[in-house]
């Protein structure tokens, strides 16, 4: 589907919404084929029944009807549901959609891949052996940089996802410009992990003495780095505004933003349950979101969820410093010169597709 003019009016009206939530992401399996040693996902998999296709649609009208602009897909791994071309279709009619991939699975799956706004493949180092150890697979790092190949010679906008972590610290910077000199852009998560609880909606970090960060000074000047690099080319996937907080936090421990989790973006899990964050117990079904929205049961979530402390996930900080109409605006403003750099690849894209279809494939 991609970018259309219906879709982008469709969008526009929904991100003037002063009271919705702009951002969902929705971790539709547990399953995983790699063993990354900073998450715990692979390890608490299990063969529980997942959200049928067809009830996944009727989530994502229900989201619609909310004002949801942006749908990230994760899990797991998301690629590894045999319905996710067809989820991936229906989602990329009505919103900013992006999936993520570990970088095994979407060679296999660029049919399904061809209506996503974005596919995000995650790299941690540009060292073959370090991303691999990294990932927990040999050949994960040749593989996913096929695939960013070929997704891009398909016309798929591929971004590639680092996280940030001690340990891959000194090679963010060389990261970046090798991927955004190719016309990739970059996107970046900051390792955090979990405290143990039976109460979360999802687990994802997992404590990692090799990826805890030790020196804060350094993590600083890294997003110092970033904040420089940002203002002189495109293709760096991070606001100014998320970058300052970082400095702040990594600099002076001091957070500079309020969570907005139920508020401008959520969670959802492979049943279909909703919480703020993977972090908090379920709250609700998809199904009811409509009439709980609003609720005082909501309201008081909302404010007990604006005192947390009890992470850095970067995406959760991200959407807490830019929530509703005022952040989407910001984010826009912030972000003219990687607008720009979409927009020719979304023209390059269609190019693309034309040709695709014109030889019949």
């Amino acid at each position: 589907m991609g970018f259309s003019l219906e879709k982008a009016v469709d969008l526009l009206k929904r991100s003037l919404s002063l009271n919705s939530p702009h951002h969902v992401q929705w971790m539709i399996t547990r399953k995983c084929n790699y063993k990354c040693k900073d998450c715990s996902v692979w390890k608490n998999q299990t063969n529980e029944p997942e959200i049928s296709t067809e009830d996944v649609k009727i989530g994502l009208d229900i989201l619609r009807d909310l004002g949801v602009v942006e749908i990230v897909f994760s899990g797991g791994n998301p690629l590894l549901r045999d319905d996710i071309g067809e989820i991936v279709s229906y989602a990329s009619k009505y919103f900013v959609t992006t999936v993520y991939d570990n970088g095994s699975m979407a060679l296999k799956k660029i049919d399904e891949l061809r209506d996503a706004d974005f596919v995000a493949i995650s790299i941690d180092s540009l060292n073959p052996e370090k991303n691999d150890y990294i990932k927990g697979v040999h050949g994960a790092f040749k593989t996913a940089m096929e695939a960013i190949e070929r997704l891009t010679e398909e016309g798929i906008l591929v971004v590639v996802s680092t996280t940030i972590s001690q340990m891959n610290l000194d090679e963010i910077v060389n990261l970046t410009n090798y991927f955004t000199e190719r016309g990739v852009p970059v996107l970046y998560c900051l390792y955090s992990y979990d405290t143990p609880s039976e109460s979360h909606l999802f687990g994802i970090g997992k404590k990692n003495s090799e990826f805890e960060f030790k020196d804060r000074k350094a993590t600083a000047k890294l997003f110092e780095e970033l904040l420089h690099l940002k203002r002189k080319k495109p293709g760096v996937f991070i606001t100014e505004r998320t970058l300052v907080a970082l400095i702040e936090f990594f600099l002076n421990n001091r957070r500079i933003w309020k969570c907005k989790a139920l508020q401008n973006f959520f969670m959802i899990d492979h049943h279909g349950r909703v919480a703020g964050c993977h972090l908090k117990r379920p709250v609700a079904s998809i199904f009811e979101l409509p009439e709980l929205w609003k609720s005082e049961k909501f309201e008081r979530l909302r404010e007990a969820y604006s005192k947390c402390r009890d992470c850095t996930y970067l995406c959760y900080i991200f959407y807490s410093l830019h929530s509703n109409f005022p952040g989407t605006t910001e984010i826009l403003l912030d972000n003219l010169n990687n607008i720009k750099f979409v927009l020719s690849k979304i023209y390059n894209r269609r190019l693309v597709n034309q040709s695709f279809v014109s030889a019949g494939r």
